[in-house]
């Protein structure tokens, strides 16, 4: 798959948008899938030194072969708890949440230059949300609205600069590809990759029915508190 997450191209670029980034910034792309967000990077900051890092070795490879053509990236196998920088920009589209975000947070202090900042998107849940939607993060029983991401993202004491949700369009092509691998892998699964690919229909099916209350935050975030 392209991404293993939704998002887009555009929140990126709108992160790197409201970061005021050194010229040739050290980036970091934690937890960076196949790619498709360091070629996004590269493209944006063609002077900075880009790392990304997976726990998969196929998608190690995936990301290598995606950002080839660039010379100020490189990608290696590696675990998001245990990133040693400094970096001006920590990003993490989706994965944050498996650290926890006051958890994660916390550790990637120590990796981030002096006003360096980290983007990550995390899973958020309006308390008017219908039942499509609490049913669709029924797994994820950390989810809060903004109120309790920001109170996260403070615990670690970090300010929240700025955010945007991430709905719609993004969620709609991310589903659209999966749906596509759903029925290529479907003809000849066995019993552990059927119930992987009803588990994922039936994820498709609970966003279809609320597609406009099933989001992340892209949080864009900074230590200490207060204006900077």
């Amino acid at each position: 798959m392209t991404r293993q997450g939704p998002g887009t191209s555009e929140d990126v670029r709108w992160a790197l948008s409201q970061l005021d980034l050194p010229d040739a910034p050290n980036v970091l792309d934690a937890a960076c899938g196949p790619g498709a967000d360091l070629v996004t990077l590269a493209e944006a900051l063609p002077r900075a030194r880009i790392e990304g890092i997976d726990q998969l070795p196929h998608l190690v490879e995936e990301a290598r072969a995606a950002t080839a053509r660039f010379t100020n990236v490189t990608v290696s196998t590696g675990d998001m708890a245990q990133i040693s920088g400094f970096y001006d920009l920590i990003w993490c589209a989706g994965a944050l949440y498996f650290l926890g975000v006051t958890e994660g947070l916390t550790l990637w202090r120590r990796a981030l230059t002096t006003d360096g900042a980290v983007a990550f998107s995390e899973p958020v849940l309006s308390p008017e949300a219908p039942q499509a939607a609490r049913d669709f993060w029924a797994d994820y029983p950390a989810i809060s609205d903004l109120d309790g991401i920001t109170a996260r993202v403070e615990a670690a004491g970090y300010t929240v600069l700025n955010h945007r949700l991430i709905t719609g369009m993004a969620w709609a092509e991310y589903y659209a590809e999966l749906g596509g691998r759903i029925a290529t892998l479907r003809p000849g699964a066995d019993t552990a990759l059927s119930q992987v690919l009803d588990a994922a229909l039936r994820e498709i099916t609970l966003w279809r029915q609320a597609p406009g209350d099933i989001a992340y935050a892209l949080i864009l975030a900074r230590p200490g508190f207060g204006p900077t």
